[in-house]
């Protein structure tokens, strides 16, 4: 849904990429940086009931992680292990914020089913990035979904933090509407998966025109003699 802002972000964050190049960091340190700012943050402030201090701190690490990607394009240092980092320490960076939040119905909420709620988000935000990343290694198409991590994050931040400036009943609505979304997210990619793995069987299935011809006997333009 938020593609579409990727290349207003790409250039907000450039000039500050751009800076950082001719510095020490690495992308890969930013990445690290940022996991372990916004999983600390979370996990310190949400459960203590600092719900909008907690969403500041892990939002500005979340600036933070996506300078990482930048900063690679920028130095040249692109690759395979960058790309497994980042996805990785973004899992756990998703992890510590619904635990954070699931925590604090417990501690101060009180409302289990609520934490409840936070713990379905935790679990089906990671399904719907395995899903995604188990099809594709299996060579299906799964490029598609209502709902991707930036949207995810998006709506239980924003949800957490106006709850913690005191607007009533955002916070379980947001919860809600994040668990829907993702179930749904995840059923569109299982489905997708479904569908380029049919795909793919049919195309593998499809014999070949020139087998065949040979297979059958046909000789189509040899005359006689030929």
């Amino acid at each position: 849904m938020l593609k579409v802002l990727r290349p207003a972000i790409a250039r907000v964050l450039t000039p500050v990429g751009q800076a950082l190049a001719r510095t020490p960091v690495t992308p890969n340190a930013l990445t690290i940086i940022g996991t372990i700012g916004m999983s600390a943050g979370a996990l310190w402030l949400f459960p203590t009931g600092h719900l909008f201090a907690g969403v500041m701190v892990c939002t500005g690490f979340v600036l933070t992680d996506m300078l990482d990607g930048t900063l690679a394009r920028i130095k040249g240092t692109t690759g395979k292990f960058g790309a497994f980092l980042d996805s990785t320490m973004d899992r756990i960076a998703d992890a510590a914020v619904f635990a954070g939040i699931a925590a604090w119905f417990v501690l101060g909420g009180h409302d289990k089913l609520l934490a409840g709620v936070s713990v379905f988000c935790l679990v089906a935000g990671a399904l719907v990035s395995y899903a995604k990343a188990r099809a594709e290694s299996l060579g299906l198409k799964c490029d598609v979904g209502f709902a991707e991590r930036t949207e995810r994050l998006l709506i239980g931040l924003v949800a957490i933090g106006l709850a913690g400036l005191g607007v009533p009943y955002v916070l379980p609505v947001g919860l809600w509407l994040l668990a829907a979304v993702s179930a749904f997210t995840f059923g569109q990619r299982v489905v997708a998966a479904r569908r380029s793995a049919a795909e793919l069987a049919t195309a593998e299935n499809q014999p070949d025109p020139e087998s065949v011809g040979v297979a059958t006997g046909d000789r189509r333009g040899s005359g006689p003699g030929g």
